[in-house]
């Protein structure tokens, strides 16, 4: 349902407790689709409905009216989705919330993930590598942080958001790497909307606020220059399409230009950090509807700014295919031969790249059972097409 996210928002702010918010929504969801006719603004319904039942539960388990004098009734949300100033928008207020210090840095954004976008924890758990239960535990010992630390559902001053800037960043990163991943729409179909388009405008919106914070201007590039190649990452046949075989007269231009003005304004205040640095990879690539081709020479020294400046196996994975494309598949195996298999086993990038530079070194029997291995962590349909054309012609 595309209003859950922007409604548990606004129920979290309102009730301060996430679990709270969670459940009253679930409960105005189910009343909702047993009315005979949908109500004219399904968001404001969704939050008077689900806020009265958290108030008789709170009435129930209190056992006095002062506990629900608190949180008066309203009649509309007018006054929740459309606040002033500093942050106007309430799913971005309470991700600055969610990203408290207090609470682990991982666990700030994996609550976020779960919380604000409203992503399951299944698909949370792939974007930190780590097994579903062990991500469903992560996430209960940050609510249960927020719950018994007191953690105010409040904006801190604006001198103090920078401290929380680096996990409201990471978070939408994450979910955007979620719904990139997603080239066929099936996640965004789950969670009843567009999440890439949602991750864009958060992102731009940070950038708006904070327009003196470099890393801020280059996760909203970043995202820009991703989402221009929106048209062209799914074929005919509902198979992804990889960058390098995409058709670029089909990218968007003006989201290009406008990545590009964005980090133009981020390199004047002289202040490089690793968004700035995935965007200008990104740039590099976006070249090639204007020059034709790519340098990859030039990614190839971007990805050693990146690694030094965000040392991780999926950027050292990344390094490998650049380094690929300069000197060749084996130098490119190489890199990957070192890097911890046993981390990566359930990465399914790693299974994929390690399968695109066995084939290129010709070694199609050890290629195929790269693709079996990514295949076997349930891609989405999309990415699962294109693996298993990949398949069919190793043999």
């Amino acid at each position: 349902m595309a209003a859950r996210p922007r409604v548990v928002a606004a129920l979290a702010a309102r009730l301060r407790d996430l679990d709270a918010a969670e459940e009253a929504f679930a409960e105005a969801a189910a009343s909702a689709l047993a009315l005979a006719e949908p109500p004219r603004d399904v968001p404001a319904w969704l939050f008077v409905a689900g806020r009265r039942r958290a108030l008789d539960a709170i009435r129930k388990a209190r056992g006095a009216a002062r506990a629900a004098e608190r949180h008066a009734e309203v009649s509309d949300m007018a006054d929740i989705l459309h606040l002033p100033d500093p942050i106007p928008d309430e799913r971005l207020r309470l991700l600055f919330i969610c990203c408290h210090p207090a609470i682990a840095a991982e666990a700030r954004a994996a609550l976020a993930l779960k919380v604000i976008c409203g992503l399951p924890v299944a698909a949370i758990a792939r974007l930190f590598v780590a097994s579903e239960p062990a991500m469903f535990q992560r996430i209960t010992r940050a609510k249960t942080k927020v719950r018994e630390a007191g953690i105010a559902f409040e904006l801190p001053p604006r001198r103090d958001w920078r401290e929380r800037l680096g996990a409201v960043l990471l978070a939408l990163e994450l979910a955007f790497t979620a719904a990139y991943a997603d080239a066929g729409g099936e996640l965004s179909a789950d969670i009843g909307e567009d999440l890439g388009a949602e991750v864009e405008r958060l992102a731009l919106l940070v950038a708006e606020l904070l327009p003196g914070e470099p890393e801020a201007l280059g996760l909203a590039a970043l995202v820009l220059l991703a989402r221009s190649r929106a048209a062209a990452r799914v074929d005919g046949e509902g198979a992804m399409v990889p960058l390098s075989q995409q058709d670029c007269s089909q990218w968007d231009l003006a989201r290009i230009g406008r990545a590009r003005e964005l980090l133009e304004a981020a390199a004047k205040t002289a202040r490089s950090g690793p968004y700035q640095v995935m965007a200008a990879i990104q740039l590099t690539h976006a070249r090639r509807a204007f020059d034709g081709a790519v340098d990859w020479s030039a990614v190839l020294r971007l990805y050693d700014v990146l690694l030094a400046l965000r040392p991780s196996p999926m950027v050292a994975l990344s390094r490998a295919l650049a380094l690929a494309q300069v000197e060749g598949a084996e130098a490119g195996l190489a890199v990957l031969d070192a890097l911890p298999a046993e981390r990566l086993a359930l990465a399914r990038p790693f299974h994929v790249a390690r399968a695109d530079l066995l084939a290129k070194a010709g070694r199609d029997g050890e290629a195929a059972a790269a693709l079996d291995a990514a295949l076997a962590l349930g891609p989405p349909r999309a990415e699962q097409l294109w693996l298993e054309k990949r398949r069919a012609m190793l043999g």
